[in-house]
């Protein structure tokens, strides 16, 4: 059961199927991609690529084919230009209904919001862009006061959430905001249940075998929307059944390829584990999932080996190399220590960096 379940997610997400030579493909067949930690969500997107570098997913993002910005949940996710505007009319009501106790208490409120949103307008017109410090700067010379810290923070998602702002091209390496109308062209608006049906097809094509409980997590929505959805579909998804639950895949999913052995060093919050809510079918090998289910929201980046949990790794950069260090949490084959050894080699390609591969 849970071996079916696991050859079938990493045929859907590229992981054991040829992906697009693009980026921007690969987000957009996704839905989204987490991408809270940056380099860690680059290396998700160029895995399943034909091969990107993180040279090469930079352009795609400091040209705006992918932008970066508070869209499920809510945090960071990396998602295409023609799709963030539906996406957003979709879960941002969800997402801000969520983070509204937090505002209320930061007192941030819709005057806030007006007045803020409007010195963005002036401050990132003709296509400029600017850090959050420098557009903390500009709110405080408009005498809006407390732009800093948690509020500011706040402040900087809600702009996001209600399409004001979103994620402009790095300066060195920090992060920019431009306004979104520059990034993203403008789109035909989705009806709700057109948005719904749209957003359900991109996540159980790409993560099914999953259930409704899954998506909702993954997508911020309620179960009520989540299976209105699978309904939406209809007979464009399969009904799969393990055990005594009922997972859902599209019909039309990727033939399973023959058996052979895979591995992959996933980065933190990879969406192959963080989408979703239920991550025990990676867990069989190491006989728990604390790892990518514990209590503290920094988890590691993860080593699966035919798609289960064996290990986690570290990456540290040093002057002339990347040292990337593995650490087994069950007994591996000799085969499947050079097969781990030889993705950390990748992991250097896509870096354009020698690698020293050291294990404990």
């Amino acid at each position: 059961m849970h071996d079916e379940i696991c050859r079938r997610r990493l045929a859907g997400q590229f992981l054991t199927t040829a992906g697009p030579q693009r980026g921007t493909d690969v987000v957009r067949a996704l839905g989204a991609v987490q991408a809270q930690d940056y380099g860690g969500a680059k290396w998700a997107v160029a895995q399943r690529t034909t091969g990107r570098t993180d040279d090469e997913i930079e352009r795609e993002l400091e040209s705006g084919q992918i932008l970066r910005t508070h869209i499920l949940r809510p945090t960071w996710h990396f998602v295409a230009p023609r799709d963030i505007r539906w996406m957003l009319a979709l879960t941002a009501p969800r997402v801000s209904a969520m983070m509204a106790p937090v505002n209320r208490r930061l007192e941030l409120d819709d005057r806030v919001y007006r007045r803020a949103y409007r010195v963005f307008m002036r401050a990132l017109a003709d296509g400029n862009s600017l850090t959050r410090s420098e557009l903390a700067a500009a709110l405080t010379r408009a005498g809006i006061a407390g732009a800093s810290g948690q509020r500011l923070g706040h402040l900087m998602m809600q702009a996001e959430l209600d399409g004001v702002v979103v994620s402009g091209p790095r300066r060195g390496k920090q992060f920019t905001y431009a306004l979104l109308d520059a990034r993203a062209p403008a789109t035909p608006a989705l009806a709700r249940d057109e948005a719904l049906a749209e957003l359900t097809r991109r996540y159980f094509t790409t993560r099914g075998p999953a259930t409704p409980h899954d998506f909702s997590w993954w997508s911020g929505l309620t179960v009520s929307d989540a299976r209105r959805g699978i309904a939406l579909l209809g007979s464009a998804l399969e009904r799969l059944s393990f055990g005594d639950t009922d997972h859902w895949i599209a019909a039309d999913a990727p033939l399973l390829p023959r058996r052979a052995l895979s591995a992959r060093l996933l980065p933190n919050y990879d969406e192959y584990f963080i989408g979703f809510r239920d991550r025990s079918a990676i867990g069989q090998r190491v006989r728990e999932t604390s790892t990518v289910t514990g209590g503290s929201a920094l988890i590691p980046h993860v080593i699966v080996v035919n798609g289960e949990l064996v290990g986690t790794w570290r990456r540290a950069f040093e002057k002339d190399r990347v040292v990337v260090t593995l650490e087994a949490h069950t007994a591996l084959a000799r085969r499947e220590v050079d097969r781990v050894a030889a993705e950390a080699h990748r992991f250097g390609q896509f870096l354009d960096q020698p690698v020293e591969v050291r294990l404990p």
